[in-house]
């Protein structure tokens, strides 16, 4: 991790290395199967892989800005927000990002890019609208945190895997079947490679929850410490959870996709979505900041 003065997570490091190894083997397996099943379409299948993965490491954070309507803004544009995070990268001393603002009702936040260099962060007029200044520089220090620990890097392309082996199924299976007269095989391929493709999906997005409910904690631990207010992200953190549920549902379902980038998790529902969400639940979350803010001798939240 390159120097800031956010506190190191070494237990976070270790999680990413373990998860993009495991995500990064199965992968391989994947393709290996694909290839051992139609033969014939191996170029193809080495064509989709390579040239996916490479355009999604270079465009990443371009597409996940464009697909959440963020907009860059200027600090004319945006004095308050951009101050915001003027003095939190001033304070982490790590590289200022760019700035963005979606334009939605749904309170949130969330950070992109494979590097500090390149890295973005923005925040929804919903949660412009809502916080308090201290309550905004929490969740601000707290997606500056993934930029700063890489970890947002890490759940962008390991959350592409997942996708990419859907995206090649398909593509096999069609380079395959073009080439039923001259390949027995194309038939087990037909009932075999789908199920394998599923197989690969489930465990990554496994994987890829696990590691995203502690890097949300790490990046909530990282950012009480650095402000030094745990009282006002835990704030943030219940008035964002609670207007959540007013928020119509049509709204939260455009955004579910990219919940396992945003600051609190835009649930359309409970039960099954909340069992499989990508961020640990409130409760958890307050109880860490609570016992932060003992540590740090200060009254907890009454």
């Amino acid at each position: 991790m390159p120097h800031t003065r956010y506190a190191p997570d070494r237990g976070l490091t270790t999680r990413m290395v373990v998860t993009m190894f495991l995500i990064g083997l199965l992968y391989v397996v994947f393709v290996g199967v694909l290839i051992a099943l139609l033969r014939g379409a191996w170029p193809l299948i080495l064509l989709i892989a390579g040239g996916l993965f490479i355009a999604q490491f270079w465009f990443s954070d371009k597409i996940a800005a464009f697909s959440m309507g963020a907009r860059e803004v200027t600090p004319q544009q945006a004095p308050e927000l951009h101050g915001v995070v003027d003095r939190l990268c001033a304070l982490a001393d790590m590289p200022k990002p760019r700035v963005a603002i979606a334009d939605t009702d749904v309170p949130n936040a969330f950070a992109t890019g494979r590097s500090q260099k390149n890295a973005l962060v923005c925040a929804t007029t919903g949660l412009l609208r809502r916080l308090e200044p201290d309550e905004l520089e929490g969740v601000l220090a707290h997606e500056l945190s993934h930029v700063a620990h890489r970890d947002v890097a890490v759940m962008t392309i390991a959350s592409f895997l997942g996708v990419l082996a859907g995206i090649m199924t398909r593509a096999a299976l069609w380079g395959g079947l073009s080439r039923s007269s001259r390949n027995n095989n194309v038939g087990i391929a037909v009932l075999l490679i789908p199920l394998v493709s599923a197989v690969v999906y489930a465990i990554s997005f496994l994987l890829t929850r696990l590691l995203s409910r502690y890097r949300e904690l790490s990046a909530d631990r990282a950012s009480a410490l650095l402000t030094g207010r745990p009282s006002a992200l835990a704030a943030a953190l219940t008035k964002v959870t609670g207007q959540m549920a007013r928020i119509p549902t049509r709204d939260l379902r455009k955004v579910e996709p990219f919940n396992a980038f945003f600051f609190a998790p835009a649930l359309s529902g409970q039960s099954l979505s909340t069992l499989l969400s990508s961020h640990p639940t409130l409760e958890r979350r307050l109880d860490q900041l609570g016992r932060i803010s003992a540590q740090l001798g200060q009254p907890g939240r009454g």
